[in-house]
This record gives C-alpha cells, structure tokens and sequence, in this order.
C-alpha cells in the first residue's frame, strides 16, 4: 500500500471521511463526536495521510501537532472493501513512525467507548496504546475513551 500526504481534495477521500462522520454521529451522541470534517483536516496543525492500493482508496489517518512533544491521531479510517486486511496497521505503524521522526515523545487519541468501536480500541491496545485522562481541549465524557502510547 502506498500512504501519502493527501490534499483533500479527491473525491473518493472526501467520500470516505463523509462516511466516517456520517458513522460518528449513527453511533454517538453529536455532542461526543469529535471526528473532524474536510475543512478542518486541511488545518495548518494536522498532515492527513490517504493509503492506496493499484489506485483503489484504502484508508486514511491524520497526525494533528498539540505541541512540539505531543501529537493526536484523527481520523483514522478504512474503507469498507479494505477491511481486515490490515490496512489500519499500516495506516497506524506509518503514523507513529512520522510522529516518531517528527520528535513527538507522545501520540494519544480518542475514540468511541460503544461496542462499535471495540476493534479500534484493540488494535490501538496492540499497539502500546494505555487508557488515559482526557487531553488537550477534550472533557471527560462517558461515550469517549481517551488512550496514548509514549514514543521511542
């Protein structure tokens, strides 16, 4: 799979994160949704990362820069023809390895606390991810589970 820095502005990305938040608001509360839409993924802070397969979208990822140390991984998807395929283990060990190489010593994230989320929290788990307080702007809220790995 090949994983770039993605422009937004193609029509199978778009569609993809229009899929992706219509899915956050089907499975949360509004008021618990925190995945961002097309304008605010092309921010100054957040690189957005899209994975390709002989020209056929897989997946997405955003790496967004809290401070120099600190970053968050946003909108971490898979396209629905690429599940359990392993696409989000590359999309993930990829945006840890630029985090790593951007000198983050900590990437954290959060995600849904509902059984519809369970397969991302596991995979995040595999990956080092520990359970944590809120951070960043972000307040404790029973559908959201808040996790982070510190980097090497």
């Amino acid at each position: 799979m090949d994983i770039i820095i993605d422009s937004l502005e193609g029509g199978a990305v778009i569609g993809l994160l229009e899929e992706h938040l219509a899915d956050m608001y089907a499975t949360s509360p509004p008021e618990s949704v925190h995945a961002l839409d097309v304008n605010a993924l092309k921010s100054s802070e957040i690189t957005f990362f899209s994975g390709w397969r002989d020209g056929q979208l897989m997946g997405c990822v955003a790496i967004k820069q809290l401070d120099e140390s600190h970053a968050e991984l946003k909108s971490m998807r898979t396209s629905r023809h690429a599940r359990k395929s392993g696409v989000a283990t590359q999309l993930l060990q990829h945006a840890l390895n630029v985090s790593t190489e951007r000198g983050y010593q900590r990437v954290s994230l959060e995600t849904g606390s509902e059984e519809y989320f369970f397969a991302a929290r596991n995979l995040y788990e595999k990956f080092g991810f520990n359970y944590c307080e809120p951070f960043a702007d972000y307040k404790p809220d029973p559908n959201s589970k808040f996790m982070t790995v510190e980097l090497r």
